[in-house]
């Protein structure tokens, strides 16, 4: 039993030196993306795009409301079939707008791959950053405050003006 416990002691000693033996820091990566106007500039593009493409899907939205009204009008004075022609019109006008609308802004549309596009190589060299000061500091791990995902952080540990450094900014 006593052999137990020495045994015990010995594992949680060697655990809590290994623990203790880890260096960590964070960054804050909002910090970092602001200050390199490449990546603040990419973002700009694309607020712009994106309302320039919500004003081209809203703009047809009008039309076809303004279409719908006039088919309200109208409906009194038409026989079947030209309700029926019109009200497929309308129809196939609200298919193409939502078809635009996710082909712009769904999940893969061109609103995300323009994003990849411009955000991506940006996102890769500040994370080749990351990892070059985690090397050369012999860091175990690198948090990032951004993603808020702990409570306190020492200002000390703070690795973010380190990663604009080593951008070059």
């Amino acid at each position: 039993m006593r052999n137990k416990k020495i045994w015990i002691i010995i594992l949680l000693m060697a655990v809590s030196s290994f623990t203790f033996a880890q260096r960590f820091a964070y960054v804050d990566s909002e910090y970092i993306f602001q200050r390199i106007p490449e990546y603040t500039a990419a973002l700009k593009q694309l607020d712009e795009l994106s309302v320039k493409w919500q004003n081209d899907v809203d703009a047809q939205y009008a039309e076809i409301e303004e279409m719908y009204q006039a088919y309200q009008e109208d409906q009194a004075n038409m026989s079947e079939q030209m309700r029926r022609r019109r009200e497929d019109i309308i129809v196939n006008k609200e298919k193409e707008v939502r078809e635009l609308q996710r082909s712009r802004f769904g999940l893969e549309g061109d609103l995300f791959r323009e994003r990849e596009r411009l955000l991506k190589p940006i996102e890769e060299r500040v994370e080749k950053a990351i990892q070059a000061i985690a090397e050369r500091q012999g860091l175990d791990l690198i948090l990032d405050k951004g993603t808020e995902s702990f409570l306190y952080s020492n200002p000390k540990l703070d690795r973010s003006d380190d990663v604009i450094k080593q951008l070059g900014y």
